[in-house]
């Protein structure tokens, strides 16, 4: 699903370009934010199809940016993939109650990450027809 839109919520200059360049080359659409405040903002106007979240952010944290994106009715669908350099097992977890659908090292294995977009965003939109579907058929 390239062409996709992509929120990628990095501080950290040198990781965002980086992040920017490559997923740019791959066909997705890169929105930019640097903390999650900013990021939330931008998941209520902008609705990309996957968020790529740092989790240790400025102003407010990934894990709090997360956890009330998950909250938000009109933002709740929208799967956010964790970024960090915390690699257990219990850090993993933590992501997942945080709110977020899937995890992601750094440094980013970036074929891994491009499968873990694509997985996102083809779940996404397998929930949205799903929607759709019942919607039809409840009239």
């Amino acid at each position: 699903m390239t062409g996709a839109r992509i929120l990628l919520v990095e501080d950290n200059e040198v990781n965002r370009d980086m992040l920017v360049r490559r997923l740019e080359r791959a066909g997705y659409e890169l929105i930019v934010a640097g903390d999650g405040e900013q990021a939330l903002k931008l998941m209520r106007e902008l609705h990309p199809g996957v968020v790529l979240m740092d989790m240790n952010l400025p102003i407010k944290d990934g894990w709090t940016a997360s956890r009330e994106a998950s909250t938000d009715q009109t933002i709740r669908h929208i799967p956010i993939i964790a970024l960090t350099a915390h690699a257990m097992e219990q850090d993993k977890r933590d992501a997942l109650s945080a709110g977020c659908s899937d995890y992601a090292t750094k440094p980013v294995d970036f074929p891994d990450l491009l499968k873990k977009i694509a997985a996102q965003l083809e779940e996404a939109a397998l929930r949205i027809r799903n929607n759709e579907d019942w919607n039809q058929k409840s009239r």
